[in-house]
């Protein structure tokens, strides 16, 4: 397994396939098993992905004062200078679409094209449907990994949710479930306080071709902010997949075949004999 060491950190990452190089990042408390997940092989690019600071196998946390979202994108340019990768495609899912985001802002030299899947957060730090997250790091730091999910699993709000959306429900419950939960409790506090952008003018100031994935169902990713990132993004567009609700093996091939789709659009055509 590839690892590279920035800022007293021991990255890992994975990097598989040829072709195009795509930067896929994964969610809050995910790892880079989540965006394999999706490209099972044969895959018909170069899939490259960073477990996150407090994430996967990425040791040790380091300064929490550090945790965010220009830290983190700023982690994936030193990934790709390590890699010699001068311009990429580079996307995410949810946190990871924020990271993404924050990179193509940042660094645009250095960025082919966007992809942002169920994004979660817009402009404005602490968005309301992320304040889950702070709870459960809160449940974390008082009761620990067990009996903080315990509590957890029996309070209202998460009731609520795993009423209407038990696969929203499920994965919220997973942020007990990952290894070190407790000592890395303070990404589900940082990250929901940031915000990839902070005006909403920078917005515009995207210029790369970017496509945006969303849907309906989801409480933490709501669709509005789909709808938003690719009406403020010029030129971006909108996909439309399936909810996990209605069948969470067809949600993973509908952002597979997007993506797909994205990339082979930018991929020049094989010159003529």
């Amino acid at each position: 397994m590839p690892y590279l060491t920035a800022d007293s950190i021991t990255f890992h990452y994975v990097d598989v396939g040829q072709g195009i190089p795509f930067v896929f990042q994964h969610g809050l408390g995910g790892d880079v098993q989540q965006t394999q997940d999706i490209f099972p092989p044969p895959i018909p690019f170069r899939l490259i992905s960073l477990d996150c600071r407090g994430h996967g196998k990425t040791k040790p946390l380091g300064d929490p004062s550090r945790l965010g979202f220009s830290r983190f994108a700023d982690d994936v340019l030193a990934l790709l200078d390590h890699l010699h990768l001068e311009q990429v495609v580079i996307g995410g899912i949810s946190m990871g679409a924020g990271v993404a985001l924050n990179f193509a802002l940042r660094h645009p030299q250095r960025v082919r094209g966007l992809i942002l899947v169920r994004p979660a957060w817009l402009h404005d730090p602490a968005p309301p449907n992320l304040q889950v997250y702070p709870r459960i790091a809160d449940l974390l730091r008082r009761e620990g990994i067990e009996q903080g999910r315990d509590t957890f699993a029996r309070s209202a709000a998460y009731l609520a949710v795993l009423r209407d959306f038990p696969q929203t429900a499920a994965s919220i419950l997973k942020q007990f479930a990952r290894p070190q939960a407790d000592t890395f409790a303070a990404v589900l506090e940082r990250l929901p306080a940031d915000a990839p952008l902070r005006h909403p003018d920078e917005w515009a100031q995207i210029r790369v071709p970017t496509r945006v994935l969303g849907h309906g169902q989801d409480p933490v990713h709501p669709l509005a902010y789909a709808q938003h990132s690719a009406q403020a993004i010029p030129g971006a567009s909108l996909t439309l997949i399936t909810p996990k609700e209605v069948d969470a093996q067809q949600h993973n091939r509908d952002i597979r075949h997007a993506i797909e789709g994205f990339l082979k659009n930018l991929t020049p055509p094989t010159p003529s004999p």
